[in-house]
């Protein structure tokens, strides 16, 4: 399985104070010990970094993140995502537009998402997206 890897999971993943074993972190720790395939999209990164971030913490970021391949999205890619936003909204789903964007990069690379976000889960049946769930 190839998983495409969401703020939600990093932030818990990475937190300073004590890290969350969710299922989805104990996914990720277990894909990347396993050689598993684990990228992100480049607003990940971004996000993670963003607001206030001690020195510490952002080397510990950037060191984790220079083993992950970055999917960095095309003008396609933007599109796509404005039309699954419409498509999400059109059945009363909110899709926000970073969501919508990374939503996008995990269809058109054949990724499964894995997130703690449940706006990804509801969104998934309408506009194709694999979201990782526990079994």
């Amino acid at each position: 399985m190839t998983l495409l890897v969401d703020t939600s999971v990093w932030s818990l993943a990475l937190r300073r104070d004590r890290q969350e074993e969710t299922p989805e972190v104990r996914k990720l720790r277990t894909a990347l010990t396993q050689g598993d395939l684990v990228a992100s999209p480049g607003v990940v990164l971004q996000e993670l970094l963003q607001g206030f971030v001690p020195a510490r913490v952002r080397a510990t970021i950037l060191d984790h993140f220079a083993y992950i391949p970055l999917l960095l999205a095309d003008r396609d890619d933007h599109v796509t995502a404005a039309q699954m936003s419409n498509t999400c909204r059109s059945v009363g789903i909110q899709l926000p537009t970073v969501d919508a964007l990374i939503a996008t990069l995990a269809v058109r690379h054949g990724m499964t998402l894995l997130t703690t976000d449940r706006d990804f889960h509801h969104a998934a049946p309408h506009i194709g997206l694999d979201v990782w769930t526990q079994a």
